[in-house]
């Protein structure tokens, strides 16, 4: 009994990897007749049709496992669950025709689901994991070549560096130029993005009913102990995924697109080099901020996740100078994007939100410097999250205390086109919108504009101000600017009376 049982365990083993080939093209087939019935077109007896495939195809290609009674209770249930459908196809009646294949095929498939909850927790499993196990079963059961071993390790370093050149393209005109001139549109031209992304969705929805892949329960059994236990599900990420393997090509990749982006940045923004012809220093320097500084908090999630405590890559003598190398190209990243909004700000004057950009640039620039320390000092994440929060704390308190609105006003003020000369008019609204605090920049405005709006602004914020002075509403801020306003009263009032 024990050596057949054996016997036969063994010769389904082979039999299923070597039906894998012939189930992948029976997926593409099914993806291409859902493509026919569905895609663009009205549903309803299609859907139908199309579950009925499927059930033939899901007992064809998994009878290894049906038990022939509850086959047949199962294809009761089927048929039950299409006379809805068939009757006129509405939400209910497709989740009817839904759940009936599920439970015939569960009920056909896994003998050993007896009750109602282990029923309800394999079905869950099934939905839940099932559409995400084609990729993962394919490249597992056909153990990756070399070849293929080598297109799975690039997977990851050409997805992110496909986001990386994204981003510098967003945040960079002569990128956005090479990137251009690759002319993606012709590829569009030719190929359907929705239509791609329906066929890999029907793919991933078809194949758990082709290769049925049931949690199984373990059973102490006296008579089966010889036999080989099933093998487990895939996991659906693969352990070389994040592998040194697929680390190492990552960061090769990412050091030299960043060098390119650092290079470029070296001689437009840094260098004021002549730029392209059609492009002008403006279009370069105030661009990609914000891009940059997205790019850079990716890279750091990438180096905490590939530099993990214990992980393969943590004690690497190879990986760590690369991951030395493209923080430091990351933290000079950082300080091109404050370059730039420095730049931004000096003509489009000063916010609350681009002080609230300069900061955080600041903080990232310290968190990517904090992880290099991490990683040098073998410090654990715990140590990384307290340093960065107290970075936080600190910086919090700190700007507790600064007077920004007098600040940004100041600011606004001398570089405005009426007192500098150059750049953009003072925006009158959003000194009114700083408080009273902007009075002594607006007392630097007057003598080089008096018009009636500005004139009105200052004498709504003096009102404002004495509101401020009641003992309510009393703070060291406001007394300061009284105590200021009151010196500016008096010093008018001796300069207007007659000499002598």
């Amino acid at each position: 009994m024990t050596s057949l049982a054996s016997t036969i365990a063994a010769d389904i083993q082979p039999i299923r990897h070597s039906a894998i080939p012939a189930k992948v093209g029976l997926a593409l087939a099914l993806a291409a007749l859902a493509d026919w019935l569905f895609y663009g077109e009205r549903i309803g007896l299609s859907l139908s049709l199309f579950a009925i495939v499927i059930a033939v195809v899901s007992m064809l290609f998994n009878h290894d496992t049906l038990d022939l009674r509850r086959a047949l209770t199962g294809a009761a249930i089927f048929v039950a669950g299409l006379v809805p459908a068939v009757e006129e196809l509405n939400p209910l009646s497709s989740l009817i025709l839904v759940a009936a294949l599920l439970m015939s095929l569960l009920l056909a498939t896994n003998p050993e689901t007896t009750g109602l909850t282990e029923r309800a927790r394999a079905l869950r499993n099934f939905v839940l994991l099932g559409p995400f196990r084609f990729f993962p079963d394919v490249l597992q059961v056909f153990n990756m070549s070399a070849f293929t071993r080598g297109i799975a390790l690039w997977l990851l370093p050409a997805a992110l560096g496909t986001v990386f050149v994204a981003l510098f393209a967003a945040a960079n005109p002569v990128i956005e130029q090479w990137v251009s001139l690759l002319n993606p549109k012709i590829i569009l031209d030719y190929v359907s993005i929705p239509r791609v992304l329906f066929w890999i969705m029907m793919l991933a929805l078809v194949w758990p009913f082709i290769h049925v892949r049931w949690r199984r329960r373990k059973v102490a059994t006296t008579d089966v102990d010889d036999a080989p236990m099933p093998p487990p599900l895939p996991p659906v990420v693969s352990a070389e995924f994040l592998g040194p393997s697929t680390i190492l090509r990552s960061l090769i990749l990412f050091n030299l697109l960043f060098a390119a982006q650092s290079i470029l940045d070296g001689l437009y923004l840094w260098g004021h080099v002549a730029l392209p012809a059609d492009m002008t220093y403006a279009a370069y320097a105030h661009r990609g901020a914000y891009p940059l500084i997205a790019t850079a908090l990716l890279a750091a999630a990438f180096v905490l996740v590939a530099m993990r405590p214990g992980g393969p890559a943590e004690k690497s003598t190879v990986i760590r100078p690369l991951v030395y190398l493209w923080v430091g190209q990351n933290v000079l990243l950082v300080a091109s994007s404050i370059l730039r909004l420095d730049l931004y700000v000096d003509i489009y004057m000063l916010t609350y939100w681009r002080i609230a950009a300069f900061i955080w640039m600041g903080l990232v620039a310290l968190g990517l410097i904090l992880i290099v320390a991490r990683i040098a000092l073998d410090r654990s994440n715990r140590w990384l999250v307290g340093a960065n929060l107290i970075a936080l704390t600190i910086v919090l308190y700190s700007c507790s205390l600064v007077n920004f609105d007098a600040f940004i006003a100041d600011y606004n003020v001398a570089h405005s086109r009426e007192v500098s000369g150059r750049g953009m008019s003072i925006d009158v609204n959003y000194l009114s919108q700083l408080g009273p605090q902007a009075l002594p920049a607006i007392a630097k405005l007057l003598p080089f504009r008096s018009d009636y709006t500005l004139v009105g602004c200052q004498d709504r914020l003096v009102e404002a101000q004495r509101l401020d002075l009641a003992w309510r509403a009393w703070g060291l801020r406001s007394w300061r600017l009284q105590r200021w306003l009151d010196a500016q009263a008096k010093s008018s009032t001796n300069n207007g009376q007659p000499a002598g």
